[in-house]
């Protein structure tokens, strides 16, 4: 292949990823929200993790037994 046409295909594939990994960031985003919304999870209270982490902090949520002891 000749040069000019590895560039060219070179810039269509940038612009091709660059745009699937912007669908992908806002699929993402928009998942996080529904998720939020429908009251599935609450992302908020894991955004305090790193500054509540000594041993006496409140726990996130608390652990089901019933699933850890089929883990």
């Amino acid at each position: 292949m000749e040069y000019e046409t590895l560039r060219v295909i070179q810039g269509y594939a940038y612009w091709f990823i660059t745009l699937l990994l912007v669908v992908l960031l806002y699929g993402y985003i928009y998942h996080l929200y529904k998720s939020q919304k429908s009251g599935k999870i609450d992302y908020e209270k894991y955004a305090r993790l790193a500054l509540d982490d000594n041993l006496n902090d409140t726990l996130i949520e608390e652990r089901n037994k019933k699933e850890s002891k089929e883990s």
